[in-house]
């Protein structure tokens, strides 16, 4: 191998780490780590229900099974 060749291996991963590293950065950077420890945090939360809304859904529930009473529109 010439220098001629060394200088263009170079350049050529010089030219693919530059286009990669955004990517690379976004994976290792300190940036990532708060992500993945944020992402972490919040697949541990889980929602709570309240004796409040319980009593809410069988309010609704309750509403939508009552019999309604449709009146028809007369034309004459």
């Amino acid at each position: 191998m010439t220098w001629l060749y060394l200088v263009l291996l170079l350049v050529a991963i010089v030219l693919v780490v530059g286009a990669e590293w955004p990517r690379i950065v976004s994976k290792t950077g300190s940036d990532a780590r708060r992500r993945r420890e944020r992402a972490h945090r919040k697949s541990q939360l889980h929602v709570i229900h309240s004796e409040r809304d319980k009593f809410a859904e069988s309010v609704q529930r309750d509403l939508d099974e009552l019999p309604t009473i449709e009146e028809r529109e007369t034309r004459s």
